[in-house]
């Protein structure tokens, strides 16, 4: 990802938090000789590897994890974005940009597809996401419901060899223009309008 240095996020616990809050995320490896993309959700295991490791599962008739193991993958999380207007920096020789933060995670892939390792895996995303919920749903691995779900998907890990940051949040325009876009953005309708201008206010030096 090309990254200016003025956007560039690297402390590891911040790009950790990013991917847990924005965890549906894209996966994308090679197939054949063209990119292949799935939109899915991860887990993140901060504790595995030096970076974390990603786990997650494909379904089994995506034909994307049969060319998956053993290849280089990139998962990109996207967090809140907002379209700038020039006419907010009341300034001359500006442009219209697009400010937003996003995460890319670069590792190798691995399937997993030992039936217990699976049910960790899928238990656990289960729990992850559900435990939030005013009547958490539960799965019980045991059961020939589950084990005839289990079957249809493929188990993965990437363990995240490099990861990247960028908080593209006009960190290269003097404060008092980024001021006049903060003010604009809380007042706008929408959550991501309303994130981007929190994000801008929290940057160092603002």
């Amino acid at each position: 990802m090309y990254i200016p240095p003025a956007f560039a996020v690297t402390d590891p616990e911040k790009l950790h938090a990013f991917i847990e809050a924005h965890s549906f995320g894209l996966l994308v490896s090679t197939h054949g000789a063209e990119p292949f993309a799935t939109h899915l959700p991860f887990l993140l295991d901060r504790a595995a590897g030096p970076n974390g490791t990603l786990v997650g599962h494909l379904a089994r008739a995506n034909p994307h994890w049969r060319a998956l193991d053993g290849r280089e993958a990139l998962a990109v999380f996207s967090g809140p974005h907002a379209y700038i207007s020039p006419t907010w920096y009341e300034a001359a020789e500006v442009v219209p940009t697009w400010n937003y933060v996003a995460v890319h995670a670069y590792g190798t892939a691995r399937l997993v597809e030992d039936p217990d390792d699976l049910a960790r895996i899928l238990t656990e995303m289960v729990g992850a996401y559900e435990r939030s919920l005013p009547r958490p749903w539960s799965i019980e691995p045991g059961s020939d419901y589950f084990q005839k779900m289990a079957r249809a998907v493929v188990g993965f890990r990437v363990e995240v060899r490099r990861l990247e940051g960028k908080w593209k949040l006009n960190q290269n325009h003097p404060p008092e223009r980024r001021e006049r876009v903060i003010r604009v953005l809380q007042e706008a309708a929408g959550h991501d309008a309303q994130e981007v201008a929190r994000l801008m206010a929290e940057w160092p030096g603002q």
